[in-house]
């Protein structure tokens, strides 16, 4: 028998099978490599485990093989911490989820405020509902909303479950924390009489049709200023309420990271500095393009003024809603808006070339959209003029409901109306205090003590 057939053969490891070091390794380590599948783009992923005694490097070896086997297999290196978390929860997961710019930019203002510093720092694993708790009653306690935290709560929830069902982590903590319960909100909202005053404060004023439609229909502000012509149909009496006007803020274009942070640009600047900017002898300063913030530290200039601005100003967004909704229009309405149809023909002519057609029902002088802010100061203007106290503009969307269901208007027709999901929604509208909880006490009295009876206590308690 020849040398080479006496040979003892050498096992080969299969596929998939992990890797140990006879042996320490020059630092005193045992040392292993784990398959743990592949990579996004490809190429094998092994993990490599490093402990100081052959017991430890085999537990860890075990552990990692069973969430291999489980399909738990998070990224390679060290566990993220919340902070990280959250941000791609919020740059990549929430956009693609088509949740609103404004919301996600409420979002990013709760976790820079009030999570980063209390919990940023901290290992999504190693996060206690104890720690959630104290940090609840930490921003009761410096004065926020009932209902922040609860938005808090929810930001955090959200993208834990997203960790979890990745096998990220083993547990949403939030799920042990009970959030802080939100009182009764009362509505505010105008009366009959005070509504009909506001009507005849804005009679004459220019687009007084905007106000009647938010009283009407109930529309919230940028539903009503998105409104545009080919969703409007006066023949059939339909607004086809489908979008809504938003203004997002700016974010700075300029290409120069250093310049935030040292106050100088490597190539001039192409806008002048603000004058108090230049008395410091500081440069404009911007940050790069698709930075979280919007102004820097030390920013002589904010992003609205930034020449490279980009991703703001006003937009046409698709509604709150998930599906589009169709409001009928009173017969009285529909008068009013082609008269206000036929007035802003005569604007459209007088401007001639000045005239931005964006379709608009309710437009500037040049045919813009209404900048909110503007809509806004207005209604504070007329509500001044008629006397009544300062609210704002969702008033009108609460009025518009309280006025119906006091007309008798069925519940289910309000929630159709202001386009609600829950009916326990819209029966948030109904006060003990309406027209119809009046006159139900009214029918209960004469059904129980009489007619008689009702009409002695009446005058009795009118002397």
């Amino acid at each position: 028998m020849s040398a080479r057939a006496r040979q003892t053969p050498v096992s080969r490891r299969l596929n998939g099978e992990s890797w140990k070091s006879e042996g320490p390794n020059w630092r005193g380590c045992y040392e292993a490599f784990v398959w743990m599948g592949t990579k996004a783009d490809g190429t094998p992923d092994r993990r490599h485990v490093e402990r100081r005694t052959e017991a430890g490097r085999n537990k860890a070896v075990r552990e990692l093989e069973k969430k291999r086997d489980a399909g738990q297999v998070g990224k390679p290196g060290r566990v993220k911490t919340v902070k990280a978390m959250l941000d791609r929860h919020l740059d990549v997961v929430l956009p693609q989820r088509n949740r609103a710019p404004k919301t996600i930019i409420g979002y990013r203002s709760l976790c820079k405020h009030q999570i980063y510093p209390r919990w940023g720092g901290q290992r999504i694993d190693r996060l206690l509902p104890e720690q959630l708790e104290d940090g609840y009653g930490d921003m009761l306690a410096s004065g926020l909303a009932a209902s922040s935290v609860r938005k808090v709560h929810a930001i955090l929830s959200s993208a834990y479950e997203i960790e979890v069902r990745r096998g990220n982590v083993a547990r949403n903590p939030c799920k042990l924390v009970e959030p802080p319960r939100l009182g009764q909100q009362d509505k505010a909202a105008l009366s009959q009489q005070q509504a009909r005053a506001v009507l005849s404060a804005v009679a004459g004023r220019r687009n007084a049709a905007r106000w009647s439609v938010g009283l009407a229909c109930g529309l919230r502000q940028g539903e009503a200023l998105g409104l545009r012509w080919p969703y409007v149909d006066l023949d059939a009496g339909e607004l086809h309420v489908w979008f809504q006007l938003q203004r997002l803020p700016w974010h700075h274009g300029c290409a120069d990271p250093v310049a935030c942070t040292e106050g100088k640009h490597r190539r001039p600047c192409p806008r002048r500095c603000p004058k108090a900017a230049r008395k410091s002898g500081r440069p404009h300063v911007c940050i790069p393009a698709g930075a979280p913030r919007l102004c820097p530290p030390g920013c002589a200039a904010h992003a609205s003024t930034c020449p490279e601005r980009q991703g703001g100003g006003l937009i046409f967004r698709e509604i709150k809603e998930r599906r589009r909704k169709t409001v009928p229009l009173p017969p009285e309405l529909v008068a009013i808006l082609k008269i206000h149809q036929e007035a802003q023909e005569l604007e459209r002519e007088a401007a001639a070339n000045l005239w931005h057609d964006h379709g608009v029902v309710f437009a500037q002088e040049n045919g813009r959209p209404v900048d909110p802010r503007a809509d806004w100061q207005e209604w504070s203007d007329i509500l001044a003029e008629a006397g009544i106290p300062h609210a704002g503009t969702h008033t009108m969307r609460h009025s518009a409901a309280t006025i119906a269901l006091d007309q008798g208007v069925a519940l289910a027709v309000v929630q159709e109306m202001l386009g609600h999901s829950d009916i326990r929604v819209t029966r948030g509208y109904t006060h003990v205090s309406s027209l119809l909880a009046q006159d139900a006490a009214a029918r209960l009295g004469r059904a129980l003590f009489g007619e008689t009876a009702t009409k002695t206590a009446t005058r009795s308690h009118d002397h």
